[in-house]
């Protein structure tokens, strides 16, 4: 089972670990509440999925992704 309607989405942080998001397509897109951090981490992303790079998310999200 894949993502779908682009509700996760799975970020690459700086040390090569992917962390599981829940996008809200209804926030603006540089708002922090935008990106919930569920994930667990692993050291690749499944192919269904969009991935972001840490520096595309906000700078609140970028802490939370180093907390799992």
């Amino acid at each position: 089972m894949g993502g779908k309607h682009g509700k996760y989405a799975y970020v690459q942080r700086n040390d090569g670990w992917y962390v599981k998001v829940r996008v809200l397509k209804s926030r603006a897109e540089n708002d922090p509440t935008r990106y919930i951090v569920i994930g667990p981490k692993r050291k690749d992303a499944p192919p269904t999925y969009p991935v972001l790079r840490e520096d595309e998310v906000p700078e609140e999200v970028r802490k939370q992704l180093y907390e799992i």
